[in-house]
C-alpha cells in the first residue's frame, strides 16, 4: 500500500498496528504487515531445536548443525520441491553475531547464479522488531556436500564438469566483488546429475597483517600459500583452494593436512618445493629464514609424481577392450585427459599468486574448456557487493533493524522471478 509522504496525512485515518512497518522508498512510505499470524506458522521440536516455520512446510528433518545454524530438509507443500530450511543461531547475540547475519542475508540475496545456491524464501515467525530474535532461509536442497563424494571414482567427465561449474561459480562471485577465501568441500553441494553449487559466500574481508589475528579465516587444509603467510592477496586466492580440492578428488586424501599454520607451510614445501627467490623476497626476514632453514632450496616433486598414472581412469571393465585391467598404463586419450589434468593442478597450486593462473584463464584450459557457456560464465550479477558493510561499526540493534528491514522488503515471487535459470 503506497501513502502519501505526509506523516499527519496517513495517521488520520490509518490504525497502525504494532505488527505493522513504515518503509521509505524514495518519496513514498511503504506499509509493510509483518504476516505473522499464528495460523501461518507451526512449531515443531527437530533434534532439540525448535523451528517455528510457515505451515508451507512440512516433514522437517536434521541434514546439517554447525556455529551459524542448523538446516533442516523439508517438502514445501506449495510446490511439491523438498527444500532446505536454516535456522540461524542467536542472529543477534552480539555485534559480530548481528553483522554476520546481514551480510549473509545480503549475499543470499544477490547470488543469482546456477552454480551458487539459490534463497527461496525468507522468514521470521516473530510480529515486531522489538520481538524479532529468529530468522530462517529456505534454500534448495542438494544431495550431498563434496566430503560425502569426493572419495568415489569419476571419471573425467564428472571431474572436469565439477570442477567447471566450481570455476564458474566463483567467476560470477568476483565479478560481484566478493572473494570466497573459504572454499572446502563441506560448502561445495552437488546433485546425482553432477550439478555443483556453492553454499556460503565467505567471509569479510581482512587486511593482511589481520590474518594472524583471524587464524580461520579459510579451513587450514585449503588455504593459499598467501594467506598462510600473512600476504595480501587477490582473486586467484581462491584457484589455490580449487588446485587442493580437484587435487583431493583425485588422490583420495587432503593434499596438505597441516596441524597449525607452520605445519600446512612445511606440508605445502615438501610437496612443491621452496618457492623461488622474487616470492621469498616479499617475505619477512625471520619467515624467509626459517623457510630456508627448515627446507633450503627443496625441489618440489613432479606432479606426474604427486598424481600417477594409477590415480587416473584408465577405460572400464564395460569398454570393448578384452585385455582390461586396472593397473594397465594409461594410453590415448585416457593418457591425454590425465596429463591435461595434472597441468591444470600445476597451474593452480603455485604458490607465488602473481604466477598463479585466474579463474579467467582456467575456464579456457583444456581440461574444462569442452564445457564452456557463455550463458554460464559470463553472467552478471544484479549488483556488487557493498564492502562498506565489511567496515560499518553499528550496534547490535541497528544490525538487527536492517536485517528486519530486508526481511520486511522480500518478496518471494518477484525474488524467483528475478533469478535467470
Amino acid at each position: 500500500m503506497f501513502l502519501s509522504n505526509s506523516a499527519p496525512y496517513w495517521r488520520s485515518f490509518l490504525p497502525i498496528d504494532p505488527r505493522s512497518y513504515f518503509y521509505r522508498n524514495g518519496d513514498k512510505l511503504i506499509l509493510f504487515y509483518l504476516n505473522t499470524s499464528a495460523t501461518m506458522f507451526r512449531t515443531e521440536i527437530v533434534s532439540d531445536t525448535t523451528f517455528t516455520v510457515l505451515k508451507r512446510y512440512e516433514d522437517l528433518k536434521v541434514i546439517g548443525a554447525g556455529s551459524q545454524g542448523i538446516v533442516c530438509a523439508a517438502d514445501d507443500t506449495k510446490t511439491g520441491n523438498r527444500v532446505a530450511i536454516k535456522k540461524l543461531s542467536r542472529p543477534f547475540q552480539n555485534v559480530t553475531h548481528a553483522k554476520r547475519t546481514f551480510r549473509e542475508l545480503v549475499l543470499m540475496l544477490i547470488m543469482k547464479h546456477k552454480n551458487t545456491i539459490r534463497l527461496l524464501n525468507l522468514f521470521t515467525p516473530n510480529r515486531s522488531l522489538e520481538e524479532f530474535s529468529e530468522l530462517y532461509l529456505v534454500m534448495e536442497l542438494m544431495d550431498a556436500n563434496l566430503c560425502q563424494v569426493i572419495n568415489l571414482e569419476l571419471d573425467h567427465d564428472r571431474m572436469s564438469y565439477l570442477i567447471y561449474q566450481l570455476l564458474c561459480g566463483l567467476k560470477y562471485l568476483h565479478s560481484a566483488g566478493i572473494l570466497h577465501r573459504d572454499l572446502k568441500p563441506s560448502n561445495i553441494v552437488v546433485k546425482s546429475d553432477c550439478t555443483l553449487k556453492i553454499l556460503d559466500f565467505g567471509l569479510a574481508r581482512i587486511t593482511g597483517n589481520e590474518f594472524m589475528m583471524t587464524p580461520y579465516v579459510v579451513t587450514r587444509y585449503y588455504r593459499a600459500p598467501e594467506v598462510v603467510l600473512g600476504l595480501g592477496y587477490q582473486e586467484n586466492v581462491d584457484v589455490w583452494s580449487v588446485g587442493c580440492i580437484m587435487g583431493e578428488m583425485i588422490r583420495g586424501t587432503v593434499l596438505f593436512p597441516g596441524d597449525d599454520h607452520l605445519d600446512q607451510w612445511n606440508k605445502i614445501i615438501q610437496q612443491l618445493g621452496t618457492p623461488p627467490d622474487d616470492f621469498l623476497d616479499k617475505l619477512g626476514h625471520s619467515t624467509r629464514n626459517y623457510i630456508l632453514s627448515q627446507h633450503g632450496n627443496r625441489a618440489g616433486l613432479p606432479f606426474k609424481v604427486l598424481f600417477p598414472d594409477s590415480l587416473f581412469p584408465n577405460g572400464s571393465e564395460d569398454d570393448d577392450d578384452d585385455n582390461y585391467s586396472p593397473q594397465q598404463p594409461l594410453t590415448g586419450s585416457y593418457l591425454t585427459r590425465a596429463n591435461q589434468a595434472r597441468d591444470l593442478l600445476s597451474k593452480m597450486l603455485i604458490m607465488d599468486a602473481s604466477k598463479r593462473t585466474s579463474v579467467v584463464d582456467a575456464l579456457q584450459h583444456p581440461y574444462v574448456r569442452q564445457w564452456y557457456d557463455a550463458s554460464e560464465c559470463e553472467v552478471p550479477p544484479p549488483t556488487r557487493y557493498d564492502h562498506t558493510i565489511d567496515d560499518a561499526k553499528y550496534p547490535v540493534e541497528k544490525w538487527k533493524e536492517m536485517v528486519y528491514q530486508e526481511v520486511l522488503k522480500f518478496d518471494e515471487e518477484k525474488h524467483l522471478q528475478s533469478i535467470p535459470f
